[in-house]
């Protein structure tokens, strides 16, 4: 079983996904696949996203699958049994953190203040989703956090684009990015895979900057 940080560095850039038609789902992992993005995090968010991820898990073998917006226990479960690898949170919970424990379910909550940030690590917990990004006060806030807590890593999510993504690279603490803007969801749902394809190229491309 891969842990959270072998998932997290796997890929530098995790696109965050709502699938809403579940013929997409197949064709869409297969163009962020192709174009050098293994990791994918399938939000909860849509009634056929556990259903993509039990396809895409057997179709789409080499993709390392998240769930994310999971809220609850029941959600926790489901997606390891869709064949999801790793689960995401918007915020922090206890009770979610020892459920997934229980799983033996790789699990990267959110937090967006340092009270959060130093429970989770009073948790046990390593690597955290930092969320939302920009508007809780971005790259100046992952450094000061950084700062009292250094043995934690952070997901940044939320706001986060092809303009200020290497910004976040940059930072030590940051193995990675999620983002939603190499496959939007209006994009998905017109089934629009060349444009998908488009978006992840540029994005591997400015990813070499700082390789």
């Amino acid at each position: 079983m891969l842990t959270l940080i072998d998932i997290l560095q796997q890929s530098r850039i995790i696109p965050v996904i709502v699938i809403d038609k579940i013929e997409h789902a197949i064709p869409l992992a297969n163009t962020l696949v192709e174009n050098g993005f293994k990791v994918l995090e399938i939000t909860l968010r849509t009634d056929c996203a556990l259903e993509a991820i039990k396809q895409i898990a057997n179709s789409v073998p080499s993709a390392i699958l998240g769930a994310g917006t999971i809220i609850t226990p029941r959600q926790l479960s489901e997606a390891k049994a869709a064949g999801a690898q790793f689960a995401v949170s918007p915020g922090l919970s206890e009770q979610l953190v020892t459920e997934a424990k229980k799983e033996k379910l790789a699990y990267l909550p959110g937090i967006a203040t340092v009270s959060e940030a130093l429970l989770a690590y009073e948790l046990g917990l390593t690597a955290l989703k930092f969320f939302p990004a920009e508007i809780m006060g971005g790259i100046k806030t992952l450094s000061a956090l950084s700062e009292v807590l250094p043995s934690l890593h952070f997901c940044p999510t939320g706001g986060i684009n092809l303009d200020n993504f290497i910004n976040y690279l940059k930072l030590p603490q940051v193995p990675c990015i999620g983002g939603t803007w190499i496959a939007p969801r209006s994009l998905i749902a017109e089934g629009n895979f060349t444009e998908i394809a488009s978006h992840a190229k540029e994005a591997q491309k400015k990813l070499q900057t700082i390789a």
